[in-house]
């Protein structure tokens, strides 16, 4: 796969493209510490990362991601190596991960914000309930962008609190003028404090998960879409976005990405 230039060709393949095109980036390993934590919502955590090592760091797309990995029960922290071709190296067995959004990357300041959704239980979230300003973080990647375009008439996000920085962003990234439905769905209405960006042409639906029954994807299929090219960007609970592929297929240019499933620890979509 080229890696060259990933900037630029993200760059052409969102004025020019069409559909999602894969591009990769060379896949780095960094430690920075935390700088800031932020309770943005009553479950919604801002980590900022901040130091030299995210000089020259990747990140064009705005779900655009990367893993934090984290030490052995032991305190052990064994960390990928990167190669000649770009790429990592990993341990044998593979250390720990969980897969992050970057909700925003700044190059100037050399800053990174990743968004942590906080439940009970499981690895990421005990960590980043304990996690404190000075503590070092390590992250791999982002592997590339799954880039598309900016020419579409019209946006429809489909998405859950664990997709929710990704949609931020590229409602902050998007070009003037979007037109776009934002379906959002969370499991507290304390969630819907969540930071978006106010734009015209821009309406945002927020629902809530009522005992654990989604009706994310009903919603979308009911919106009513202008008569313009459309494109469906769904994420979040892997089942709860499935009816979403086959009610887009042969209709809409889509993305899918199931962030997490019910039940599987560290999703890998």
């Amino acid at each position: 796969m080229e890696r060259h230039n990933p900037r630029e060709r993200v760059a052409e393949h969102h004025v020019n493209g069409n559909g999602v095109a894969r591009v990769g980036y060379p896949i780095g390993i960094r430690t920075a510490p935390v700088a800031a934590r932020e309770l943005i919502t009553p479950r919604m955590l801002r980590l900022t990362l901040r130091g030299p090592e995210l000089e020259g760091f990747h990140s064009y797309q705005a779900d655009d991601h990367v893993k934090i990995v984290f030490p052995d029960a032991d305190g052990t922290l064994r960390l990928p190596v990167p190669n000649d071709e770009q790429m990592l190296d990993w341990p044998d067995p593979s250390p720990t991960t969980r897969t992050y959004t970057i909700r925003r990357y700044d190059a100037d300041s050399r800053e990174i914000d990743l968004d942590i959704v906080l439940h009970d239980g499981g690895v990421a979230a005990t960590w980043a309930a304990t996690v404190r300003v000075g503590d070092e973080v390590s992250i791999a990647g982002p592997p590339g962008a799954k880039a598309f375009p900016h020419t579409y008439g019209h946006y429809v996000f489909a998405v859950d609190a664990t997709a929710l920085p990704a949609a931020a962003r590229w409602l902050e990234e998007s070009p003037p003028g979007v037109s776009a439905h934002l379906v959002i769905e969370t499991d507290d209405p304390a969630e819907h404090a969540y930071p978006l960006a106010e734009r015209d042409g821009v309406e945002v639906i927020w629902l809530v998960r009522e005992n654990g029954h989604s009706s994310l994807a009903g919603t979308v299929q009911s919106l009513t879409l202008p008569p313009v090219p459309v494109f469906l960007y769904a994420a979040g609970e892997a089942g709860d976005i499935r009816p979403l592929r086959q009610w887009s297929a042969g209709r809409l240019d889509s993305l899918f990405t199931g962030y997490w499933k019910r039940g599987v620890a560290g999703l890998e979509d």
